[in-house]
């Protein structure tokens, strides 16, 4: 058995035996892809009408102003479906975010624990958290990049393009490939930190309020129970996420508009007060956002019957080592 801390073996093996696949297995990994791809492209597409207006926020604070303003011009001057713009490459290109995101910090948590072994996998657990979910997010962000950088450019650019089918030709013939990398390293900045934070946070999370809300273990809840925890961690990680990767969102967003910008450049003529322009909008979007994409993965899990160890508990070894096993 792996040695990662969340796998509590000698307790959870009446629940392997009841399991779809074996932890760990790549059945286990491909359905929590999956369950990735489910969980980010279903959110991010059901708030596309928002994230639009923070874009336009982001880009033209003059003309938007805030976020109601932001509604009220959008559907005066494209109407109601106008809120919908952009919606394709959101869908696709954060369902390939999700496969990679989820799939990958499974592998990756799994692989360092055990370079970590059991004890130090435990008392290191959330650097094992972080170190997994940059990993992931990196791969993550590779994949995500062409489909953001033609959202962004529908979204914020008026009467370029209406669909991805407009869109994605257009910019391949104008810019060539790189039109569609260009705003990796800012997704980089954006996204790692945002990951980490939200994974790392999660887990945090998730561990303590087993330990001090939750009236019982986890094994005792039932499955409603569960998700109901896991909703609410997700939205706890989600607000911490927020405003962690906020200033790069707003470089993102300015930088795949504009023609012939650097990160570096829009970052200083934005300023320190420009780069946190949209930010209610943007904690409203992401700690929903973030807890319905825990709330989904998790119950693709659920339904599966894949392996959820219970949270981490001290190794027995460490116990003995600590004098604590008496």
């Amino acid at each position: 058995p792996s040695s990662l801390p969340s796998v509590a073996w000698e307790g959870s093996l009446a629940v392997v035996q009841h399991t779809h696949c074996e932890y760990g297995s790549l059945k286990y990994y491909a359905l929590c892809g999956f369950g990735g791809i489910l969980s980010c492209g279903i959110t991010h597409t059901a708030v596309v009408p928002l994230d639009l207006v923070k874009c336009r926020l982001q880009v033209d604070p003059n003309k938007y102003k805030n976020i109601f303003k932001g509604f009220s011009i959008t559907v005066k001057e494209d109407g109601v479906r106008g809120l919908a713009k952009g919606w394709a490459p959101t869908f696709i290109g954060y369902s390939m975010q999700g496969l990679c995101k989820f799939g990958f910090y499974e592998v990756f948590k799994n692989v360092y624990g055990d370079l970590l072994g059991e004890e130090n996998s435990y008392l290191w657990r959330t650097s094992l958290y972080l170190a997994a979910s940059a990993s992931a997010e990196f791969f993550a962000d590779i994949a995500l990049s062409p489909m953001e950088a033609c959202k962004v450019r529908i979204q914020t650019q008026p009467g370029y393009a209406n669909t991805l089918r407009e869109a994605f030709p257009k910019m391949h013939s104008e810019e060539g490939v790189w039109a569609f990398y260009k705003g990796v390293a800012p997704l980089w900045m954006r996204q790692i930190p945002y990951t980490m934070m939200k994974f790392a946070c999660f887990e945090r999370t998730v561990e303590a309020l087993y330990k001090y809300v939750m009236p019982k273990p986890r094994n005792e809840c039932s499955k409603s129970e569960q998700l109901v925890v896991t909703f609410v961690a997700g939205y706890i990680a989600g607000v911490f996420c927020a405003i962690v990767s906020h200033p790069a969102d707003s470089v993102v967003s300015v930088l795949n508009k504009e023609k012939g910008s650097s990160a570096f450049q829009v970052l200083q003529r934005l300023g320190f007060v420009g780069v946190w322009k949209g930010l209610v909008a943007r904690i409203i979007m992401i700690g929903t956002l973030t807890a319905l994409q825990w709330f989904i993965y998790d119950s693709v899990k659920v339904y599966f019957r894949l392996p959820r160890p219970p949270p981490p508990e001290m190794p027995e070894s460490l116990k003995k080592k600590l004098g604590l096993d008496q």
